[in-house]
């Protein structure tokens, strides 16, 4: 049987970028990622822009690797999470959602953009979405269109990921695996 996903967002569960500026999170090691100056024509302008900031725990890589699920990023990042965020928490490669054209677009119905991406992904796999910007709203949407478990858990962006909520992807990965099998 597969294991459950994990769907992954950076900034807030593991760059809690909310947090007071002046005040890394304890545990925390900062990152300064270069911010993109190049236009879509293949030109660069010349920018003195100050490098995005990051704080990351370099010890959420292996409490998330020993939860039982397969890590899937689910962040604006894309594929930039495997070159500047899993090497500092010492996470392998890992596949991503590729939002395409519906990157930060908001939809009417005032469902998360990335919702029905990530129902999509999981093809009624059970899943759980870590994220700090979910609602009610995204709640219902998967009960609606996803014939799965999933756990919708909302991480408070000024802090990240904690031990809580650890336990919480924990308890939801062990009820999956003494739920009955279906079939």
């Amino acid at each position: 049987m597969n294991r459950p996903l994990l769907f992954l967002d950076v900034d807030g569960p593991l760059n809690p970028y909310a947090a007071q500026p002046e005040r890394r999170p304890d545990g925390c090691t900062t990152l300064r990622v270069p911010r993109n100056d190049a236009h879509q024509d293949g030109t660069v302008r010349s920018s003195r822009r100050r490098p995005l900031r990051v704080w990351l725990n370099p010890g959420h890589g292996r409490m998330l690797l020993q939860l039982g699920f397969e890590l899937c990023w689910a962040t604006t990042w894309m594929d930039d999470a495997n070159r500047w965020i899993a090497p500092v928490i010492d996470l392998p490669d890992l596949p991503f959602v590729d939002f395409g054209d519906a990157l930060l677009q908001e939809r009417p119905d005032g469902v998360h953009w990335k919702t029905r991406l990530l129902v999509d992904y999981a093809c009624g796999r059970p899943f759980a979405w870590v994220d700090d910007e979910q609602s009610e709203l995204d709640q219902t949407y998967v009960t609606a269109h996803h014939p799965g478990p999933a756990l919708l858990h909302h991480v408070n962006p000024r802090i990240g990921l904690r031990e809580s909520d650890f336990r919480t992807l924990a308890d939801f990965a062990q009820c999956l695996d003494t739920s009955p099998s279906t079939g």
